[in-house]
């Protein structure tokens, strides 16, 4: 198999060292360029990275040269990678595309774009159809594809088998995200020791669309979005890595528990049954357990997710479901997209 070349954007970020480290050591995913902020072109990657991955840089990185975003820079490799910032991110990956350059990106802009998949592979690999029309439709020279938000891609991990076997009036979803999901400096040490901030800015608005675009069908070339009635409180804890979701579903119908159970533990999709290197052998692991899961103890590698406390009482369907952030939510979901599209023909 001929391997794919990427670049990555954003390489010295927190998502951006998780993608080096992943992409190191995968079969048919070379990484060949590494770019970040105008400050660091020709650098080395050593010298430009502030290395907080377990582990030491990678050989065949360390001594990577730094190039810009410019297109020009990036036009003799198959795919971009994108981990840059919110803000920097729609300008340059909308030059790249113009120019004829694929990008899977883990960057907010365009999520919503109804003519750009926002894939999170176990869940609407199908949604990649778009890619069919993309260019017709927004006259670029090459293809966008987005991932999610790090807690919708965590959360529709359950959602998705749970909301094909029952039917909710509302589903109430608060959410305990970890620091890391605010990057280096999102939020000072003094602000989240011994501490919860009950507010994060924009997730409850965007956890929702975002879940329902992903839950949504592919119909005549269009994504149709799901409408479910979804209702998001999120809120930062004192954790270093996982976020957490605590799940409410107002069920219209009566169902046993145990059906709901084994939805959850035996879903699998695209990447479990084309055994894709990034993939999770079981994507979703069902505890048991009162206590589980435990950013502690149930992080499971990245990415599969956990799910315990499954419970219905008076009507309500509840569980918790628990994901790594910085591999399901963000460089994992990206190399596994990128596998999916090569096994789909897209690359």
């Amino acid at each position: 198999m001929d391997k794919i070349r990427v670049s990555l954007l954003g390489s010295t970020g927190m998502v951006g060292q998780k993608m080096v480290k992943i992409l190191s050591s995968h079969p048919f995913i070379e990484l060949v360029k590494v770019s970040a902020s105008p400050s660091k072109v020709g650098k080395k990657y050593q010298d430009s990275v502030k290395w907080i991955e377990q582990g030491e840089i990678p050989d065949r990185v360390r001594d990577m040269r730094m190039i810009s975003t410019e297109p020009d820079d990036h036009k003799d490799v198959d795919v971009v990678l994108s981990a840059l910032p919110n803000e920097l991110a729609e300008g340059v990956e909308l030059k790249l595309v113009k120019e004829g350059i694929t990008v899977v990106s883990n960057a907010s802009p365009f999520r919503m774009d109804p003519d750009v998949p926002l894939i999170n592979p176990e869940i609407n690999w199908e949604h990649l159809e778009l890619l069919k029309y993309q260019r017709e439709r927004k006259g670029w020279k090459g293809f966008m594809v987005k991932n999610p938000n790090c807690t919708a891609s965590i959360m529709t991990m359950p959602l998705k088998p749970v909301f094909g076997l029952v039917s909710a009036s509302r589903t109430f979803i608060t959410t305990l995200q970890a620091v890391s999901g605010a990057g280096y400096s999102g939020l000072p040490f003094m602000a989240i020791e011994n501490n919860v901030i009950p507010y994060i800015k924009g997730e409850e608005d965007k956890i929702p669309k975002e879940i329902n675009k992903m839950l949504g069908k592919i119909e005549e070339g269009k994504i149709k979005n799901a409408n479910n009635v979804i209702h998001v409180t999120s809120t930062r804890v004192p954790v270093k890595v996982g976020h957490m979701g605590v799940i409410n579903m107002e069920l219209k119908d009566e169902i046993d528990v145990n059906l709901v159970k084994k939805s959850i533990e035996e879903f699998k999709s695209l990447p479990q049954l084309k055994n894709l290197p990034t993939a999770p052998p079981r994507p979703i692991i069902l505890r048991d357990e009162e206590d589980r899961p435990q950013p502690a103890r149930d992080l499971n590698e990245g990415m599969a997710t956990s799910v315990g406390r499954v419970k219905i009482e008076d009507g309500i369907l509840r569980f918790v479901v628990l994901g790594d952030n910085l591999v399901r939510g963000a460089a994992g979901i990206t190399v596994l997209t990128l596998e999916v599209m090569k096994e789909l023909d897209y690359i």
